[in-house]
């Protein structure tokens, strides 16, 4: 039964496309719309393949710049630097913390609220690149501040 249809089918459209009066036209069309259908394919792919050659070079930029280059700051800049990166969270004590540096030697000065946050501002200073050393003259509020770095 299967074999019967599909002769059938392949019949009818034999006489489809070579029917005397349209069948040049039919096989025109046909040849037509496969031709523009593979074209389309080809336009499809050429730009799904650009997307992901964009994607793949934006991917190899991101890697070859997840660390910073080392570079020489002269001491206003590190010192803007580290107060960008040390001032970044909302809570942080901007206003009562000030940042000096002298040949790449961070001095921090002020008073701030928790104990720890001496410790804190201290070690988010250290990582900053371009930062020699640290010197903390931090104190928690209702402490004598220090006159030496580490008392």
């Amino acid at each position: 039964m299967r074999k019967l249809t599909f002769l059938a089918g392949l019949t009818a459209g034999l006489m489809y496309f070579f029917d005397r009066d349209q069948g040049n036209r039919r096989r025109a069309v046909a040849k037509d719309r496969i031709a523009a259908f593979g074209r389309r394919l080809v336009r499809r792919g050429e730009s799904a393949g650009g997307g992901a050659a964009s994607q793949a070079q934006a991917l190899t930029a991101k890697a070859t710049h997840l660390r910073e280059e080392p570079k020489e700051l002269d001491d206003v800049t590190l010192a803007r630097k580290v107060e960008s990166e040390i001032f970044r969270d909302a809570d942080a004590p901007k206003g009562r913390v000030s940042v000096n540096v002298a040949n790449g030697v961070v001095q921090l000065r002020g008073e701030v609220e928790r104990p720890d946050l001496v410790e804190e501002l201290e070690a988010a200073t250290r990582k900053v690149q371009g930062v020699k050393d640290v010197e903390n003259l931090l104190h928690p509020a209702g402490t004598e501040a220090p006159n030496q770095p580490g008392t």
